[in-house]
């Protein structure tokens, strides 16, 4: 009875298991597609050998996996494996979980100057001349872009671009074209965050530790809110920073950025810094193209 019971839990896992393999031309974007799609949730694995494919499916599918979307690219890299991927694809329709190909295609000038930009040699003529490698490979690929069941022309489109009309069209994501903001609040005294996009420096504001009924306090707290924004300097930081910020967030949302961490520093971490960023918060958190989250880093040191 157990064991009829795990075979139905199985089968409809796999019914709801998405599984998307990803390939295509090489240059034609499977990076920024794989980064989407992580974005958006997904379990990502890039350069995986056809034949592993159907192995990790089923690991997937298995109760306690915590796996219930993946993205897969397999693409010319896996070398004389990569011919099974048609078989591949014949398997997990029959036993699941059944996949979606998407195939990622660009004009042979295009490929040809992205080459050029990078510098990399084609995996199809490491010796020789890229365009015949580029050659080869469509021919290569020309039956799995038949086989495929959605061909995404990458020729116009800005790494940026694709990414976000894959997190639209594909992913369906509430998230998707939305920039996600991390307000990351230290202290320089404990050294400054190695992950920051922009870096503030907040230490010209008032500094409530030497006050010793605020030290214990922190900037989530009223009272060291008004101490820090006493005074004419705040008010005049703010009226500078927040119209570069109301600038730059659409700019990286149009340029296709999805993650970006603005660290905010004071002394210890604790007072200026927080105040700062639970402003920078309440000042765009309404925002309908990015999603904010704060993480103070230093005030549980203390």
């Amino acid at each position: 009875m157990a064991s009829e019971t795990d075979t139905a839990q199985e089968a409809k896992a796999r019914r709801e298991m998405t599984l998307v393999i990803i390939t295509g031309h090489s240059g034609a974007g499977k990076s920024e597609a794989i980064a989407a799609f992580e974005d958006g949730g997904y379990f990502c694995v890039d350069n995986l050998p056809p034949r592993m494919i159907a192995g990790l499916g089923e690991l997937f599918i298995h109760e306690g996996s915590g796996v219930e979307c993946a993205a897969i690219v397999s693409d010319v890299r896996g070398g004389e494996y990569f011919d099974e991927l048609l078989q591949v694809l014949d398997d997990l329709e029959r036993d699941g979980p059944e996949p979606k190909l998407l195939f990622l295609e660009a004009d042979e000038a295009t490929l040809l100057d992205r080459y050029k930009e990078t510098r990399r040699r084609h995996p199809l003529a490491p010796e020789g001349r890229i365009v015949d490698g580029i050659r080869a490979e469509r021919e290569l690929l020309a039956p799995l872009r038949e086989r495929a069941d959605i061909v995404v022309d990458t020729t116009d489109l800005t790494g940026g671009e694709l990414r976000r009309r894959l997190a639209e069209e594909l992913l369906g994501t509430e998230r998707a074209g939305k920039l996600a903001l991390t307000l990351l609040t230290f202290g320089f005294k404990n050294g400054p965050p190695r992950d920051a996009d922009l870096t503030l420096d907040v230490r010209f504001l008032p500094n409530p530790h030497y006050d010793l009924e605020l030290r214990p306090l922190t900037g989530q707290d009223e009272a060291v809110r008004r101490y820090v924004e006493s005074g004419t300097q705040a008010g005049e930081f703010y009226g500078r920073l927040m119209p570069l910020l109301e600038f730059l967030v659409p700019a990286y949302v149009a340029e296709g950025k999805s993650h970006l961490t603005i660290a905010i520093g004071c002394t210890g971490g604790r007072h200026r810094s927080v105040t700062v960023a639970d402003r920078i918060r309440r000042d765009l958190e309404n925002r309908d193209d990015v999603v904010v989250r704060v993480k103070h880093r230093d005030v549980p040191l203390d």
